[in-house]
């Protein structure tokens, strides 16, 4: 009896988790003004303090959604990545030749 309670408090427990999408809408919801942090709670079943956080990374990262520097970001890292791969594609051949030689040295 005592472990049925405490596994139901387990589940009671369990932090909830909310997608990207979620947490987007409920920080619109409260930029948007057109309610109170209140009521987008109640009607979503969030803590109010949970929506004033997810409203306050929105409005911080808003401006990189339209910065330069996102998308310079963005073409240096395939850069780099076609970059090692072209280093990956060297390597590969370089150990097939080593290979192919010490093969030859060992008959």
């Amino acid at each position: 009896m005592l472990l049925l309670n405490y596994q139901q408090q387990e589940k009671k427990m369990q932090r909830k988790r909310y997608s990207a999408e979620f947490k987007a809408k409920i920080a619109l919801e409260a930029i948007k003004g057109l309610k109170t942090v209140n009521e987008i709670a109640g009607e979503f079943g969030v803590h109010p303090t949970q929506i004033q956080q997810w409203k306050k990374q929105l409005l911080e990262r808003l401006p990189d959604i339209f910065s330069q520097k996102q998308e310079k970001r963005k073409k240096q890292d395939e850069e780099l990545t076609a970059q090692l791969y072209q280093q990956i594609g060297q390597l590969k051949v370089e150990l097939d030749w080593v290979k192919k030689k010490a093969g030859l040295l060992g008959k």
